[in-house]
């Protein structure tokens, strides 16, 4: 029943394939044919049935009317040329191509693809057109298009089919020269993106629309400070790998978020290296319901493994993370495990009883002011929990483990940040007496997970401020989750064991500018709409992390966008004693030993909380 809907385009196809062949032969008779030469005329049934067969194997009859394009042009045009060859080839095997004029072979094919375009163009146009003269609209919006290439073609096209939407669109920006002075569908092409300022003033612009899906961050950040500047209301598409399938409309548009001026071009992954690695094996995820974790079984879902463990201490957040799997990968067989990572004896059941073959580790303590008083409880979760899940792992012959650190990590100046390198410490020692390939994957701070500065600014802004910054020359390196989440990904199937990766996060971004863009992107006006309050640098908090130690030489990977931390040796033996006194030391809640050990496992770490001891 649902093609029977294509039945009626299919029979004028076929009328139209019959019609093109009697017209063929009369314009080469000049439409005076004799009675002998109705004798090709009367062949139409032929040419008819070989074209509407190849019609119908080309697809041709699927094609919507009212948005037919070029590609349906090029369907006709490969329809009517391989139907009049077949043709051909028919009627010279069954009389020679007796009385059959040559020439008409030749105006054949250029008929019938104007009988089929024609009516199809006809169509589309009134129905582009119509609506707007039956209901035209009350009142439209002059739109400003930043970007005359692809996108802003298909917006514009998108307004003149919709004007139910209120759209005009009066002019286009480009920076692209030899664009100066055409036009899209009517639409002239203004000037550069520079004039901005300018063409608003003139056209009194009500919106101002940017089309540049795949522009960089520099260019967003210019883009938008214009637009900022002429305090016109402006939208945005989403990124060039967040259009799907290149679908672009006035219903994809969006307003700018801080992800479009703070990350980077897209990251292209190894997608085929990273699928080998996980495709049809059990992937177990620490910390699964977390930001970073439950983004991670999102990516592992997508890739076909044998099955997915998720490991979670809050029930709330597994409950979320498993409904949502469950929903929208229905044959992935899926575990969810409710417990904490300290625990060894739950742990050692799920590794026993699923073997997973390949383990994320993202479980852990990470904001780093509350830590500095919590020592027992982050030395306990992030150093003894990742210990006891390695050995377990290294124990049940896990391929790989993946641990999650930090730019914390690398000449700590608190407690949080000293946990994780001895987490790397261990990792690495492990990873020489296992056959285990323990990687470490090391970024910094996460755009938008739990806990991170942006979801704090955007409430502090909606209370109507103060936006709070410890400090004004601050600064951090910044990722998207999505992003964090492939750079681990493509650590676990790149590494070979015993490696750090890091992602080129290119410059850092100041915690100011942060604060500042969020503010202007909700529409208000840093320190005279919205106040930005300096509170001065937090226990433990560093004012400009760092990516490598003095003593990690780093180095390319075959990856442009991953380098690779070549890592200092350390001695197992004391290691392994100092992390059984550290144990003790939990045992009895003794944060003066455990700072201790903290000190002597990680010498270049300088925090208050040490001095004190």
């Amino acid at each position: 029943m649902s093609r029977l809907h294509h039945v009626p385009i299919l029979i004028y196809d076929a009328l139209m394939a019959g019609l093109a062949w009697v017209l063929a032969i009369l314009v080469r008779y000049n439409f005076q044919p004799n009675t002998e030469d109705f004798a090709a005329i009367y062949l139409f049934p032929i040419v008819m049935g070989v074209q509407v067969w190849i019609a119908w194997r080309s697809g041709l009859q699927r094609g919507i009317w009212r948005y037919a394009s070029m590609h349906d042009v090029r369907l006709m045009l490969n329809a009517a040329f391989s139907g009049i060859l077949v043709s051909a080839l028919i009627l010279f095997i069954l009389m020679r191509l007796e009385n059959i004029p040559r020439s008409s072979l030749i105006f054949y094919p250029f008929i019938l693809i104007i009988l089929w375009g024609l009516p199809r163009l006809a169509y589309r146009l009134w129905c582009e057109h119509s609506f707007s003269f039956f209901h035209p609209p009350t009142h439209q919006q002059k739109v400003l298009i930043l970007g005359a290439g692809t996108s802003g073609d298909m917006l514009v096209r998108d307004m003149v089919r919709t004007p139910q939407y209120g759209y005009l669109p009066v002019g286009f920006l480009d920076d692209q020269a030899k664009l100066l002075g055409g036009k899209l569908h009517g639409v002239p092409v203004l000037g550069s993106i520079d004039d901005l300022q300018q063409v608003v003033d003139e056209l009194d612009i009500d919106v101002i629309l940017i089309a540049m899906p795949s522009a960089t961050d520099e260019q967003m950040r210019r883009v938008v400070e214009l637009c900022e500047q002429s305090h016109v209301p402006f939208r945005t598409l989403p990124k060039l790998d967040n259009v799907v399938n290149g679908q672009v409309d006035l219903t994809t548009l969006r307003d700018v978020s801080i992800d479009d001026l703070l990350g980077r071009a897209k990251v292209e992954l190894e997608w085929q290296t990273i699928q080998t690695n996980l495709q049809k094996k059990t992937v177990m995820v620490t910390g699964g319901g977390g930001s970073i974790g439950s983004e991670l079984c999102r990516q592992v879902a997508k890739l076909d493994p044998k099955q997915l463990i998720i490991f979670e201490r809050s029930e709330f957040n597994l409950y979320q993370i498993e409904l949502q799997l469950r929903q929208t990968y229905p044959s992935l067989t899926l575990h969810a495990c409710l417990g904490d990572i300290t625990d060894k004896i739950t742990l050692e059941h799920i590794l026993q009883r699923y073997q997973p073959q390949v383990i994320f580790h993202a479980a852990a303590y990470k904001h780093v002011p509350m830590l500095q008083d919590q020592v027992r409880q982050a030395a306990y979760n992030n150093i003894l929990g990742t210990k006891r899940l390695a050995d377990l792992a290294s124990q049940y012959q896990c391929e790989t483990f993946v641990m999650i650190s930090t730019d914390k990590a690398v000449n700590p100046t608190n407690v949080m940040g000293t946990t994780k390198r001895i987490a790397e410490i261990y990792c690495q020692g492990l990873n020489e007496r296992t056959e285990t390939k323990f990687i470490t994957v090391r970024f910094g701070n996460v755009l938008g997970s739990a806990g991170s500065v942006v979801p704090l600014f955007k409430q502090q802004i909606r209370r109507g401020g103060p936006v709070t910054v410890t400090h004004p020359e601050i600064s951090r390196y910044f990722m998207t989750i999505p992003e964090a989440c492939q750079l681990i990904l493509q650590g676990g199937a790149m590494g070979q064991g015993g490696e750090i990766f890091v992602l080129d996060m290119g410059k850092p971004i100041k915690i100011r500018y942060l604060a500042e863009q969020l503010i202007r992107l909700s529409g208000k006006i840093p320190d005279q709409d919205i106040k930005i309050q300096y509170t001065g640098l937090r226990a433990g908090e560093k004012l400009h992390e760092e990516l490598f130690h003095d003593e990690e030489e780093f180095a390319q990977t075959r990856h442009q966008k991953i380098l690779l931390a070549l890592h200092r040796t350390n001695h197992w033996e004391r290691t392994q004693d100092l992390l059984q006194k550290m144990e003790q030391a939990c045992d009895v809640y003794d944060e003066v030993v455990i700072l201790q050990m903290l000190k002597i496992l990680v010498p270049e770490m300088h925090s208050e909380k040490v001095l004190k001891v």
